[in-house]
């Protein structure tokens, strides 16, 4: 067996236990990838309301498993109305997930760091996830057209801004972020001890964005908890843009929404593409797993354009392509562990963002993790 087989069966390994919630299990006893059986979806129409808010651009999604809750970030620039997060409950009591299914029970509004409800055209709110101390983590990918950073922010669960992570030097067209190519994923590691945020795409200094002959060099940032700094960086190459876009001069995106660790080695991750006119929704979205054992800490290089044929990316393998699920695809850009279903297995819940766009519809899909 091949170092990178041993690392890939490894994180499988680890998947496993971590899905099936054993302890002491022996990863040595054989790997594969854990299961995912698809258990149905609901939909929430655009333009439905909640509290005086439009419902849409539900861009990531988090469990509080002491409060049986979801909390779901909309991605709204605080435009139709303040930048917000929703409390919604998930009802899986019968193993299975429909329409009706999900109740929104309550909206919270993020505060800037003045104290007040952000500007409208602050920020691109993407990435959520819950510490285990109850803190919610919000990432932003910035307006890079505007001169406006991205960021990651610590918040209370009232909304109330409680302080910030270190990130890049400020965006400029040669150097840092790319526009609405930043922070989409955020999640905690289930010890709570580690952060990870990861980027859709590549840094302008790191290499090119993703086209349909070539992936993107990614960074996944890794932040320990409890002194609040960025202590590892590693390297995720995204893939391809999956269908050309129709017309070919139309918009076309590919790259990496989002980020589930079993532990600081082995996660889930999420890719979506995205194609304007191609037939359905134009939307690719693939799971993989992802082992980092080996892979290189490019943590303290600006640049890492130079090193991209000597280090050694985290190692990814598929796990589901969603378009075999034959369904139409929302552009499905969050995901989360649920609680237990009622044969023991974990849930898995994904959500999508509508955009706020009629044609579009926010999606969640339920899975089964064996």
């Amino acid at each position: 067996m091949t170092r990178v087989s041993r690392w890939l069966a490894a994180g499988a390994a680890a998947l496993m236990v971590a899905a099936a919630g054993g302890v002491g299990a022996n990863a040595s006893n054989g790997a594969k990838p854990p299961g995912l059986q698809f258990l149905g979806q609901a939909i929430v129409p655009t333009g439905t309301t909640f509290a005086g808010t439009t419902i849409g651009g539900l861009s990531s999604i988090t469990y509080d498993a002491d409060r049986g809750v979801f909390y779901s970030l909309s991605d709204d620039q605080s435009q139709f109305n303040p930048a917000r997060f929703y409390t919604l409950r998930i009802d899986l009591s019968r193993g299975s997930l429909a329409s009706g299914d999900v109740r929104f029970d309550g909206v919270t509004t993020l505060l800037a760091p003045d104290g007040l409800p952000y500007a409208p055209l602050s920020l691109d709110p993407e990435g959520l996830t819950l510490t285990k101390s109850g803190e919610l983590i919000v990432t932003s990918e910035g307006i890079a057209a505007r001169g406006i950073p991205a960021f990651v922010r610590r918040y209370s669960l009232g909304g109330a801004f409680l302080g910030e992570l270190p990130v890049f030097d400020p965006t400029s067209p040669t150097h840092g972020v790319r526009q609405n190519l930043a922070f989409e994923a955020a999640a905690v590691a289930p010890d709570g001890r580690h952060l990870f945020v990861g980027m859709e795409n590549a840094l302008a200094q790191d290499g090119p964005a993703a086209t349909l002959a070539n992936g993107s060099a990614s960074r996944i940032l890794r932040y320990n908890l409890a002194t609040q700094r960025l202590d590892r960086q590693y390297v995720y190459i995204d893939d391809p843009i999956a269908e050309p876009p129709v017309p070919s001069t139309q918009f076309a995106v590919s790259g990496l929404v989002e980020l589930l660790p079993f532990n600081d080695e082995f996660m889930l991750s999420m890719e979506r593409s995205f194609s304007v006119g191609v037939p359905g929704t134009g939307n690719t979205i693939k799971l993989y797993s992802v082992a980092l054992p080996g892979a290189s800490d490019v943590d303290g290089f600006d640049s890492i354009a130079s090193l991209l044929g000597g280090i050694r990316p985290a190692q990814k393998t598929l796990l589901l392509d969603l378009s075999t699920l034959g369904i139409p695809l929302d552009n499905v850009e969050g995901m989360t562990i649920g609680p237990r279903l009622p044969d023991g297995r974990r849930s898995l819940v994904l959500v999508s963002d509508n955009n706020f766009a009629a044609s579009q519809f926010t999606q969640f899909l339920l899975f089964a993790l064996d």
